[in-house]
């Protein structure tokens, strides 16, 4: 393979709503580029892109593909990426190496859910935008209603700069308004036939090029001072200003075209290759220390592996986007992040599973290598020179589905963990870990169908079975009045036994709290509990009736408790508690005893004490369809939710709420189900509150009869 410069370099990832033509898309443009002598189909599982089994088995992308086609003489790196928002991980990774994000458009459907999750990455990360409207051979194709729908929902820098003369089944014809010609299919794939504009078309083609062209020219200066002068641009000027546009997202152009048939698909390359930015027309990339790189040669080799793939029979692969300086194999770079050495022994330019070793790459472009000590997804790799310049880590997004999750048979955890580690490391939105409070294994993930997804590989690659359960919820409890118990422990078994006997107070614990006047408070130790709130334990023992030594078991035995409460096994917090007497054996009394005396006698205080189980509330933000707003808040009601404002945002509307945790289990298929896809969400934990009395009852008695299963 020849190395390509920066200049002849374009990074673009294909994003776009499930179904609408991604993957045919990318098979397309590398037949155009003659990397394939033959066209793949999703319907016969042949594509390029989507190899894998799960891929075949459900005709849709899961994971993103890395491809490269050559046009023009410069090379296109093409990321084709899943239309699922469950596969977010993989859309915001590969726009985060690409210059530019190619949507992809059902001229059926218009603008979908799907369609909303990728424009949404796509302007997180602040990528230009090209539109591809595809499926324009189909008889419910309608381009003007996608046009409106697209300025509706993305505002009126969308642009067409194509239009079909002949959408529907026998479309095979498009106006062109940059070079204000008729390009003709006649055959599917490669370049048209180049006709002129017919005479009853003129008038609209003119109408929409002029629009185009002050469009162009408020990409410069220079060229609006010169549409002032000639009232026109030439197609040089177009596409100088087309370019400008698209580079600073003040333009968002659309190309039409059918891509089964490979219609548009040669114009497409073309648009790319001559409107698109290079890497050396896209910013500076600044490192965390500073230090700036500018896609060019003459800075030092620097790179930031944005995705780790695994592949049958190469093992983990690490794909990068080089951002400074070239790449060698045999070449040894730095990672700051472990200040280890890491030599690149491979450079491997991917076409799908197809695969070709490579000397040496230029600033900008996008390769894979293999065999890395400690490469992982957001590392940095650098020539020593550059010292510890490492790139900002890619901003993933934040789960948004819980799962318990373990093994079938207990003796595979510790295979189900591993298996969990590694399919973080391929994607890191899936992120799993043993939660000591719930002692449960918490799998998050970006939806249902993501989780499902998981379960495939648990059953088909990893061949473990696992089952799944709602994670519970970490409920606190606490007190709300004084309250008093003691606990004599005696235990005689032959020779020394055990005695301890302790009365203690407790009392609920808030700022500004006074001790009790009847007690003679001797020391306060306060702890900050790590799960939230504190513990006083106080010392008010006189006249030797309990020997300072057994005040450490006691407190054992109180924390203890506080770990597994007495109302449902939850944490306790915010408690002060007072030990006043008690009673000693001069043989039989010892550690043990006084722990068990101290954790018992906290226990019949504390339900004596108005225990109250407290609850996790979460700041909820729900964005959906204005039209939507009625079902979604009727839902939030019949979660307990809070209203607390809402927002409006052009046909969106934001309903900020707090919520108990609890209410929100699989809440991101609920609210999938109720907007069709289109309504999203986050949570961010706020506070603990009470629960109502009805349902701490429930909690109460469920707690109560899991106790006697166990029994």
């Amino acid at each position: 393979m020849k190395e390509f410069q920066t200049n002849a370099i374009r990074n673009v990832a294909l994003i776009g709503a499930a179904k609408s033509g991604k993957t045919t898309l990318a098979e397309n443009m590398l037949f155009e580029g003659k990397m394939i002598n033959r066209k793949g189909s999703t319907d016969e599982k042949n594509t390029v892109s989507d190899y894998r089994q799960i891929e075949m088995d459900r005709q849709i992308s899961v994971h993103a593909t890395m491809m490269y086609t050559i046009f023009n003489d410069k090379k296109i790196n093409i990321l084709d990426t899943p239309g699922f928002s469950d596969f977010s991980g993989d859309i915001v990774a590969c726009l985060s190496a690409a210059d530019t994000a190619v949507l992809t458009v059902n001229g059926q459907a218009g603008v979908e859910a799907t369609t909303e999750n990728a424009w949404r990455h796509a302007a997180a990360t602040n990528k230009p935008v090209v539109f591809f409207m595809n499926q324009l051979d189909h008889s419910n194709a309608n381009f003007d209603n996608t046009i409106r729908e697209l300025k509706d929902y993305f505002g009126d820098k969308v642009t067409p700069i194509q239009y079909p003369v002949n959408a529907g089944e026998e479309f095979n014809a498009v106006i062109d308004l940059i070079l204000m010609k008729m390009l003709v299919f006649k055959n599917g794939n490669g370049a048209p036939e180049i006709q002129d504009i017919p005479a009853a078309e003129m008038d609209k083609a003119e109408e929409m090029h002029n629009n185009l062209i002050e469009h162009a020219a408020e990409g410069e200066e220079a060229l609006m001072e010169k549409f002032f002068e000639e009232m026109t641009l030439n197609e040089e000027d177009m596409e100088r200003g087309l370019r400008l546009g698209i580079i600073n997202r003040e333009l968002f152009p659309v190309v039409c075209g059918a891509a089964k048939k490979g219609a548009g698909v040669h114009r497409l390359c073309e648009f790319i290759v001559n409107a698109c930015p290079s890497p050396a027309d896209t910013p500076t990339v600044k490192a965390q220390n500073g230090t700036e790189f500018h896609n060019s040669n003459d800075d030092p080799t620097a790179m930031q592996i944005f995705k780790v793939t695994t592949e049958q029979n190469l093992g983990d692969v690490a794909w990068m986007r080089v951002y400074g300086g070239t790449l060698s194999e045999s070449q040894d770079l730095v990672n700051p992040r472990t200040g280890n050495k890491e030599r690149i022994s491979q450079l491997l330019a991917f076409n799908g599973k197809n695969r070709e070793r490579v000397e040496k790459v230029n600033a900008g472009d996008i390769i894979a290598t293999i065999k890395l000590k400690d490469g992982r997804t957001n590392d940095t790799l650098v020539d020593a020179k550059a010292g510890d310049a490492a790139f900002a880590e890619i901003p993933f997004p934040t789960p948004i589905f819980q799962i318990a999750i373990k093994a079938a048979n207990s003796q595979e955890d510790e295979k189900l963990g591993t298996i969990l580690n590694d399919l973080h490391k391929t994607d890191p939105t899936i992120i799993s870990g043993m939660s000591r409070e719930l002692r449960q294994n918490i799998l998050q993930t970006q939806g249902e169908y993501h989780l499902n997804t998981l379960k495939w590989y648990f059953d088909n690659v990893y061949k473990i079975n696992v089952e799944t359960e709602s994670p519970k919820v970490p409920y606190r409890e606490t007190i709300t009045k004084s309250a008093r118990a003691d606990y004599r422990h005696k235990k005689q078994s032959g020779g020394s036994g055990q005695f301890g006997e302790v009365h203690l107070l407790l009392a609920p614990y808030f700022e500004g709290y006074t001790d009790p006047g009847d007690l003679a408070v001797r020391s306060k130790d306060e702890y900050e509990l790590p799960w939230g709130g504190k513990l006083i334990f106080a010392n008010c023992v006189v006249g030797g009736a309990i020997d300072a030594r057994f005040m450490p078991a006691i407190l054992k035995g109180i924390n203890e408790r506080l770990e597994q409460g007495p109302l449902t096994g939850s944490y306790a917090r915010d408690i002060i508690v007072y030990v006043y007497d008690g009673k000693m054996h001069p043989v039989d009394s010892n550690e043990m005893a006084f722990k068990i005396a101290g954790r018992m006698a906290f226990s019949a205080a504390f339900k004596n004490a108005g225990p109250k189980i407290m609850e996790p509330i979460y700041d909820l933000a729900v964005r959906m369809p204005a039209d939507l707003m009625g079902a979604v808040m009727t839902d939030l009601q019949g979660r307990r939710a809070i209203v607390m404002g809402m927002d409006s945002d052009h046909n969106y509307q934001t309903i900020r709420a707090k919520v108990p945790l609890a209410e929100m289990d699989r809440y991101s298929t609920s609210l999938s189900s109720l907007t069709s896809g289109r309504g999203t969400f986050t949570m961010k934990y706020a506070e603990y509150a009470q629960v109502p009395t009805d349902v701490q009852n429930k909690l109460l008695k469920e707690y109560e009869e899991s106790q006697k299963e166990e029994e």
